[in-house]
């Protein structure tokens, strides 16, 4: 009980100060921010029906946002503690009138502006009852300051604060984002690796199969040659396209699942001393999931193979209450992170994108361990 009484902080302390200091000052950063919003705020109102009306709107609801912001610091100097960062509002368009669409239509920054003109009644309050506490009210000064602070930080954080469900929206944004991105890099892969391959395989194969036509009468067994040449020139067509199909989604992962898929790429491993395959799943989750999870083992085993210098590796598969959990160790080097640009960073961020997580545990001179959680989703039958 002694040693919890020695960490409360002293009542006439450093914080007790902060607070008084912090409440002293809402009056006159109260009075700044309400001049300045409302006459911006009522110019832009005033004139929207003109050509600057909207865009002084918008400005003066940007100079609200940042008086917010200057808010949400103060508060975070008093408690020692970083300042909430709000995300900009969203440009739905391109160009000025996308970005005062975006201003006009946020509503932190509307919020911002209420702030603004809420502080000047409770600065007022806060700037009186702080100074006339200071002069006669000296035994109950540390109580009313965190009862006064304690209102403070309820009207910041209900005001100035980003929703829920705002930031949710937005991070669903950039997950889509990420997930249209990567979606085109493969489609552009995967045309590069038709063109590139196949694709000129079979413009050769045609090109020697018209040769040998030519040369059918006048030299059968110039022609036969030719065409034995042209059935070499289709399997490597036809390992190809297995090989694009397989990158694409393998037909084994559809037939029989993430057990039998992983210990097919386990099996392609270079890994001298081989990778040990261990799946315990109740059931199939949903293809999409299981996807994801079939091409983060594939890339992170690829990785093994290319950069490790690994002997052994393992990737276990479980299932844990809501998530799929995959683990893939190595006794490589280590030393393995996430840089830009990076086949790592590519993958954290293929998982984020669909709410899951991927930690990376790779101390240099080994082992690495990659764990990556994804929302587990039941199966239907249409997966």
């Amino acid at each position: 009980m002694k040693e919890n009484q020695n960490l409360r902080p002293p009542l006439y302390g450093k914080l007790m100060w902060r607070q008084v200091q912090h409440l002293l000052l809402n009056l006159p950063v109260g009075v700044l921010g309400f001049a300045v919003t409302s006459v911006l705020l009522v110019a832009g109102l005033g004139l929207s029906v003109t050509v600057i009306g909207l865009p002084l709107l918008a400005f003066g609801l940007g100079v609200s946002r940042s008086l917010g912001a200057l808010g949400r610091r103060r508060s975070a100097l008093v408690l020692g503690t970083p300042p909430v960062i709000a995300p900009p509002a969203r440009i739905t368009r391109p160009g000025a009138a996308g970005r005062v669409t975006a201003q006009i239509t946020d509503s932190l920054s509307w919020r911002s502006a209420l702030y603004c003109l809420v502080m000047v009644p409770w600065g007022i309050l806060s700037f009186v009852l702080t100074l006339v506490l200071l002069v006669i009210g000296w035994p109950i000064l540390p109580w009313a300051m965190r009862f006064l602070f304690a209102t403070d930080r309820v009207l910041t954080d209900s005001l100035l604060m980003p929703s829920a469900l705002s930031e949710r929206v937005r991070e669903l944004e950039d997950d889509r984002g990420v997930v249209v991105d990567t979606a085109a890099a493969d489609l552009r892969r995967i045309e590069r690796d038709l063109h590139d391959g196949a694709q000129a395989r079979l413009v050769a194969l045609a090109m020697d199969l018209g040769l040998a036509k030519e040369k059918l009468t006048e030299d059968p067994a110039a022609a036969t040659v030719m065409v034995d040449a042209a059935h070499g020139e289709v399997k490597l067509a036809l390992q190809e396209l297995r090989d694009l199909a397989r990158g694409i989604h393998p037909a084994v992962l559809t037939d029989r699942g993430l057990d039998a898929a992983l210990s097919a790429v386990a099996a392609r491993c270079t890994v001298p001393g081989g990778v040990t395959v261990h799946v315990d799943l109740p059931d199939r989750p949903a293809s999409a999931v299981e996807g994801i999870a079939y091409f983060t083992v594939s890339e992170l085993l690829t990785n093994i193979s290319k950069h490790a210098r690994a002997t052994t590796a393992t990737v276990e598969a479980w299932r844990s209450d809501d998530r799929l959990i995959l683990q893939v160790k190595d006794d490589g080097h280590g030393g393995a992170t996430p840089h830009p640009n990076s086949g790592l960073a590519g993958l954290t961020d293929r998982v984020t994108a669909v709410d899951g997580l991927l930690l990376i545990d790779s101390p240099t001179g080994g082992p690495t361990t990659v764990t990556v959680e994804l929302p587990w989703h039941t199966r239907t039958h249409r997966s």
